[in-house]
């Protein structure tokens, strides 16, 4: 069968042959691939960047940790593995999601890691609750998107969308942004612009995708002056604003703060399993019916040498179709 094989990091995955895999355990299963995301995490991974990286032999290393796919007897399934970039791939029963009929693959195999990247820091880390304010700092992307959409169904009061590329950022109205916050001004007018809202709406919650500066004008916005303070759930999902912070501790002393990250490593097995028992599915089920939207970029597995590195606009996913 036909792969995506990663020889080595600094080049991009290529199309070659490899023997179909076998289900070496009870709970793995042979799925014949319909389609599988390309990731900012898959792209790390490989380039050995990310901290869950494992390196690629001589002999190579399929691609791809989750995809979409058919079960033997025709049903449509969500499934996590390795190696998935392919025409066949074995996936885990225990992490396995039955899809909608009528569910586009590409949509479904595209969705996944945002609502991961989404859902568990709205529903798990920061226990949002309906009629919150919810901030999402750095929505313009794939999965900024889904916050504002999933933040939106979940209840929230207010949705407040942070972002650098304007025209991004006021499409995000039509997905439940109700104020846009743009990111391209000076330090001094964006920290008033946080302020104002946190004036008029207390932020309850932060979804940041960013970390770095932007991250740091929000904390200092947060920071009180010796009376009571808000509280407020901030919670770290991405960093391409920068790995790095300056923290002063009067903010920490300050302000009732809930400072904390959501990602692989911070959700424990109850979490995974509500993920994939519930809200996996409830996601795939609104997919389905058109009320969560999410934009794909299709390519053939055969153009995977030529399209792996390819440069999306800001909010589309690359996905492989088999």
């Amino acid at each position: 069968m036909k792969a995506a094989v990663l020889f080595e990091p600094a080049a991009p995955p290529r199309y070659t042959d490899v023997p179909v895999p076998t289900p070496g355990n009870p709970n793995e299963v042979l799925i014949q691939v319909k389609a599988a995301a390309i990731k900012n995490i898959d792209r790390s991974v490989s380039s050995g960047s990310h901290y869950s990286s494992h390196s690629a032999s001589s002999k190579g290393r399929g691609i791809g940790s989750d995809a979409v796919g058919l079960l033997a007897d025709g049903t449509p399934v969500y499934g996590v593995g390795q190696g998935t970039v392919a025409e066949q791939a074995i996936v885990r029963k225990d992490l396995l999601v039955k899809l909608p009929e009528n569910l586009d693959y590409a949509v479904a195999a595209a969705l996944p890691n945002a609502v991961m990247g989404s859902a568990m820091g709205l529903l798990f880390r920061a226990n949002m609750h309906a009629g919150e304010t919810v901030l999402i700092n750095g929505a313009t992307g794939v999965t900024g998107r889904i916050a504002v959409q999933l933040a939106k169904y979940y209840g929230a009061g207010k949705v407040v969308a942070t972002g650098r590329d304007a025209a991004a950022l006021e499409s995000l109205r039509a997905l439940g942004a109700d104020e846009l916050v743009p990111l391209r001004q000076t330090d001094e007018a964006l920290l008033e612009n946080f302020r104002q809202i946190h004036a008029h709406s207390p932020i309850d919650v932060v979804i940041d995708y960013l970390w770095g500066r932007p991250a740091e004008l929000l904390l200092d916005t947060l920071k009180g002056d010796g009376m009571f303070t808000h509280r407020t759930r901030f919670i770290s999902v991405g960093s391409m604003a920068g790995e790095s912070i300056q923290l002063p501790a009067s903010i920490l002393r300050s302000v009732d703060l809930q400072l904390s990250g959501s990602g692989l490593g911070s959700w424990t097995t109850e979490d995974v399993a509500v993920l994939f028992n519930k809200i996996l599915p409830e996601t795939f089920r609104l997919a389905a019916e058109g009320k969560l939207i999410i934009d794909v970029r299709t390519v053939a597995l055969k153009s995977i040498e030529d399209t792996y590195d390819q440069s999306l606009p800001g909010g589309e996913r690359l996905v492989v179709v088999i």
